[in-house]
């Protein structure tokens, strides 16, 4: 699996990153209750995953530790367009490999383009065609 880093759930803000059950999610909402008599305090976390999409919602203490994805950001260049994969070149380490086109980029990657994708939890997914 991918690097990851540990923080606590009261730390979260929206648009920051979290793991949940295996999956990279952007977090969209947090919102903390106080503390009460006979405990802490607690967060409901409302996430999206960035890969799929799908919506998550995580219910907490606020002192419990939550593990945040390491997400590195490359650009490669685009070298050949078979069906709906596309062989690129890393632009610093010139190594070449096979990655999928998601839908919405679908008529921007073209061969000989410059694409931004990101390496999260040991996937790579295009983000942006330039």
């Amino acid at each position: 699996m991918g690097e990851i880093k540990v923080t606590q759930a009261s730390a979260l803000r929206p648009g920051s990153y979290i793991v949940l059950d295996n999956i990279a999610c952007t977090v969209k909402d947090v919102q903390t209750s106080k503390t009460g008599k006979h405990g802490s305090g607690k967060c409901r976390i409302e996430c999206v995953g960035i890969i799929n999409g799908q919506k998550k919602i995580h219910l907490c203490p606020s002192t419990d530790n939550v593990r945040v994805p390491i997400i590195e950001k490359k650009n490669a260049q685009v070298l050949s367009i078979h069906d709906e994969v596309a062989n690129v070149m890393d632009n610093e380490t010139f190594e070449t490999f096979d990655i999928k086109i998601p839908e919405d980029l679908k008529g921007k990657v073209t061969e000989g383009s410059i694409v931004n994708y990101w390496i999260i939890l040991d996937e790579r997914i295009i983000m942006q065609a330039k």
